[in-house]
């Protein structure tokens, strides 16, 4: 089994709570998310570098080297 990571090597598991670290900007969107936004329920994907989250009623994937757990 894969093990996902955040941004300081906390293992992540389904359901998890995020939060990121730096402000993003959201590919095909005007959307930029924010440092400090928060991302709960996530769930795992088949890459160890990203996970999928619900912001602002949108499922977007983020890689997790932005993220940080709560």
């Amino acid at each position: 089994m894969m093990e996902v990571k955040d941004s300081n090597g906390t293992t992540l598991a389904e359901g998890d709570s995020v939060k990121l670290i730096k402000d993003l900007k959201v590919k095909g969107s005007s959307l930029t998310l924010k440092r400090g936004t928060v991302v709960k329920n996530i769930r795992l994907t088949d890459d160890v570098e990203e996970i999928e989250g619900k912001v602002e009623k949108s499922v977007i994937v983020l890689k997790t080297m932005f993220l940080q757990k709560m």
